[in-house]
């Protein structure tokens, strides 16, 4: 099936010729938000976890957790090139020394194509850059920055630890060594309505985004959102909300930006709210049918003075 937006899978097909996967990797490494650097909180929507596996706590390399993956992968997709995606925290939140010796052992994993860094836009200093430029002369990197939102007092709320401008800078200093950025952001966010979301869809479209990452905010168990969602200070966004949110963001962002994903998966034994989070298949069929009924598409509202009277 043709989708309505330019998907990751197509894009990597189209690339490489096959399927490419990619594999999640748990570094071990922490992140400044969590640490006692900027807090010792992290954002509220954040458990211990980080959307890790705990894999490399318990003694797991990274070669090992990619070839475990891989095998996997392979028996179900039938995939035969991968993507190494360090996912949890802040994967450039080391010495060079320490990343480069990371990054390269997952490259020496037979069928490796490339790299995915996950990161925070306040992470990345000019050598940890300097270093992914080297391997993206011979493989494919992509540096996936979290901004989350593009309204500074969201991002204060949310206790981000940096703000828009942090981003544009990032974004700015890792174009200059052409590597491609796909920016994390969060829907449902508190204290965000549509029109705030739709702002982050406009300052991406104006920066020309390569990539974009859409997350629904859900409540994770032992985070500070939880306790706001037990108090009835929080609430989530109806399945339909969502969706509809996704394709007005999705219609306001270039054709040739990337979508990387639309929606996320929650772990099951985390998921405090809502249920129907866990329903993603749901949700993506969902979303090519609004499309559909507005016979739409990715950048059919890609227009900035569109954008000042909405």
């Amino acid at each position: 099936m043709i989708k309505p937006y330019r998907d990751l899978n197509t894009y990597l097909r189209q690339r490489f010729g096959q399927r490419v996967h990619k594999l999640t990797v748990d570094a071990g490494l922490s992140c400044p938000n969590r640490d006692g650097t900027l807090s010792s909180m992290g954002c509220i929507y954040c458990n211990a976890r980080g959307s890790g596996t705990g894999a490399f706590a318990k003694g797991i390399s990274v070669q090992q957790q990619l070839e475990q993956n891989k095998a996997a992968v392979a028996r179900r997709f039938k995939a035969r090139k991968f993507i190494a995606y360090f996912q949890s925290y802040s994967n450039t939140y080391a010495p060079v020394e320490t990343l480069a010796r990371l990054y390269d052992e997952a490259l020496s994993v037979e069928d490796i194509v490339g790299l995915a860094i996950g990161t925070r836009p306040d992470c990345v200093n000019d050598d940890v850059l300097d270093l992914l430029a080297v391997f993206a002369k011979r493989h494919l990197v992509w540096l996936e920055y979290g901004l989350q939102s593009a309204c500074d007092r969201t991002l204060q709320r949310i206790n981000r630890g940096h703000d828009v401008a942090c981003f544009s800078d990032a974004l700015k200093r890792t174009r200059r060594r052409g590597l491609a950025v796909c920016a994390h952001v969060i829907l449902g966010l508190p204290g965000e309505a549509r029109l705030d979301m739709l702002g982050t869809a406009r300052y991406l479209a104006e920066h020309s985004i390569d990539g974009v990452k859409l997350h629904l905010l859900y409540v994770i168990r032992g985070t500070p959102l939880e306790r706001l969602y037990r108090q009835g200070k929080f609430k989530c966004l109806q399945q339909d909300e969502y969706v509809q949110l996704v394709c007005d963001f999705i219609e306001r962002l270039p054709p040739e930006t990337i979508i990387h994903r639309v929606t996320g998966d929650p772990h099951a034994d985390e998921l405090v709210a809502p249920k129907w989070a866990l329903r993603k298949r749901e949700t993506l069929d969902h979303i090519v049918g609004v499309f559909q009924q507005r016979q739409s598409r990715q950048g059919n509202h890609y227009n900035h003075n569109k954008f000042k009277h909405e």
